[in-house]
């Protein structure tokens, strides 16, 4: 079972504009509202694609209830704690030529009170067969090391795995706790080694085995429209880019590790689990807002994938 984790979630406003401009009027078209976060993403990807899947977290407020409706109408099961403030809103702007520009809340102030409760929940969750997605920013109240305390916690109860998708200075502190997987992206890879915006791609490989070196089963990169690299402790791997209809960026990373997480959840191979996840990934773009791909698609996409070892 995969168990996603989202400490801040979101409602996700989609919308259309021309073109963003400083100090202007802007008349928006085509809004869509999405339930949002990472991890809430993940587990609506890892639902297509067939997977169980618990997603868990904060949700506060009137904009928490229409979070977990919305969640419910997706038929995605959700055990989230209620908190005091209000879930936040996340605007997401999409330019007639495909340029995404966020504008993200940072959400609401959560309690010593409600973290324990969360807590204990994500404990009673923790099994053998149980895979943790920890993914997206820290809401107000929480530390830096919160993912790094979880993954601690999580992994010595009952041999439970955790997989970690975040930046900054939380992937720092969460290196530390020992996930077992980890998918940053290029820009936040190269913030963690401190390194220049143009490092060539086999310093990026040297990276990720660095990573895995530190005790991880699986570095995987997700590059955009470079498309991506998986870092094995046997074996390195690239996948260029699918040729899709970019509709929007948002959420293709979260694909990503869904279907990273289905496979290792479902027992496929490292290599099928890559392929699969690649053609989530660009599945994911064609699709408005932040809406999961289609099954179909992404089984048509996964013949078309190019996965060599390097």
């Amino acid at each position: 079972m995969i168990v996603t984790v989202t400490l801040n979630p979101a409602l996700d406003k989609t919308a259309h504009v021309h073109r963003v401009r400083p100090g202007v009027l802007h008349r928006l078209q085509g809004v869509m509202i999405d339930a949002g976060g990472k991890g809430v993403n993940v587990s609506g990807v890892v639902s297509v694609l067939g997977g169980k899947t618990i997603a868990t977290g904060f949700a506060g407020g009137t904009t928490g209830d229409e979070l977990l409706m919305r969640l419910d109408e997706r038929g995605i099961s959700h055990d989230f704690v209620r908190t005091a403030g209000a879930t936040r809103i996340n605007l997401k702007l999409i330019d007639d030529e495909g340029g995404l520009t966020e504008f993200n809340e940072p959400g609401a102030w959560v309690s010593p009170g409600e973290w324990q409760i969360l807590e204990k929940k994500l404990y009673s969750l923790a099994a053998k067969d149980t895979l943790f997605v920890l993914s997206g920013s820290l809401p107000q109240g929480l530390g830096a090391d919160t993912y790094r305390n979880l993954c601690t916690a999580l992994r010595g109860r009952k041999g439970a795995r955790v997989f970690v998708d975040a930046d900054g200075e939380p992937l720092r502190q969460a290196l530390l706790g020992g996930p077992d997987y980890v998918k940053p992206n290029r820009y936040e890879l190269l913030q963690y080694f401190s390194a220049p915006p143009d490092t060539p791609e086999p310093r990026l490989v040297d990276f990720c085995r660095e990573l895995v070196s530190k005790g991880l089963g699986l570095a995987a990169l997700s590059m955009g429209d470079e498309g991506a690299l998986f870092v094995t402790k046997a074996a390195a791997y690239r996948a260029p880019p699918l040729s899709v209809p970019v509709h929007s960026t948002v959420g293709a990373g979260d694909s990503m590790v869904a279907a990273l997480a289905y496979g290792l959840d479902v027992g496929l191979s490292p290599e099928q689990g890559m392929t699969l996840a690649v053609a989530a990934s660009a599945a994911a773009v064609t699709t408005p807002g932040t809406k999961p791909p289609d099954l179909a698609l992404i089984k048509e996409l996964e013949t078309k994938v190019e996965l060599r070892q390097i």
